[in-house]
């Protein structure tokens, strides 16, 4: 893959670096979709993918991974391939599962320099926030982009200090109250929109993908933000 646009901000050994880190992501719709994309061009290689779900013609207007071909295929199967076709040096164990209680052994946290949790289910995001604390992995969990419409109020904060997002108030309620802190989102400032249903943009997750991207890749290469 030529990252020679990419060298020129970071640096040559910087792009060796980026290349060796080990990323999971739990998640691939509309965020963790934008996420496992933006991280892919930067030219990481190394990547575990999670999520148990098949695409949806109602995913279309959202998930970089859709399109008209591939309704009813597995996500997971859907984003490797998509990832080889840019990068072919990649390697990428896919796991097609909705992670909980029953099959959380199964993943091996530790061995991961950054996780990248992009699911919608609280229980989960409960599961996987606590086993990064517990093993001091670097986490970026993403709150709620559902019923929002402004991707300039994106932005990096922690658990403790989100504002206006019904999802980062439930996990407060499930998150011991001294660890929020250690626990980094992408969430939104907007309030939310008074819709049926979830209602989603294009727009919004994707900007929230790309932030989460933005941090680990600043984060890990210690740029200031």
């Amino acid at each position: 893959m030529n990252l020679d646009r990419f060298e020129k901000l970071v640096g040559e050994s910087n792009v060796s670096r980026i290349r060796r880190l080990n990323i999971l992501i739990v998640g691939l719709g509309g965020v963790g979709g934008y996420a496992f994309e933006t991280l892919v061009r930067c030219g990481i290689e190394n990547f575990t993918i999670i999520d148990g779900d098949k695409i949806d013609e109602t995913n279309l207007n959202r998930q970089i991974i859709t399109n008209l071909s591939n309704i009813g295929e597995l996500k997971v199967s859907e984003a490797k391939k998509r990832a080889f076709s840019i990068n072919s040096n990649i390697v990428i164990q896919d796991m097609c599962m909705f992670l909980n209680d029953s099959n959380f052994s199964m993943v091996d946290f530790s061995k991961f320099d950054y996780v990248v949790d992009a699911c919608d289910d609280v229980n989960a995001k409960q599961l996987i926030i606590n086993k990064c604390l517990e093993n001091n992995v670097k986490i970026i969990s993403s709150m709620g982009t559902a019923r929002k419409m402004d991707a300039s109020k994106i932005y990096i904060t922690t658990l403790d200090k989100t504002s206006y997002d019904p999802l980062a108030r439930s996990m407060r309620k499930k998150i011991d109250k001294s660890q929020q802190k250690n626990v980094i989102v992408v969430s939104s400032k907007e309030e939310p929109i008074d819709t049926l249903g979830l209602g989603s943009s294009s727009f919004v997750p994707a900007t929230a993908g790309i932030f989460i991207t933005n941090y680990i890749i600043n984060d890990y290469l210690q740029i200031d933000k």
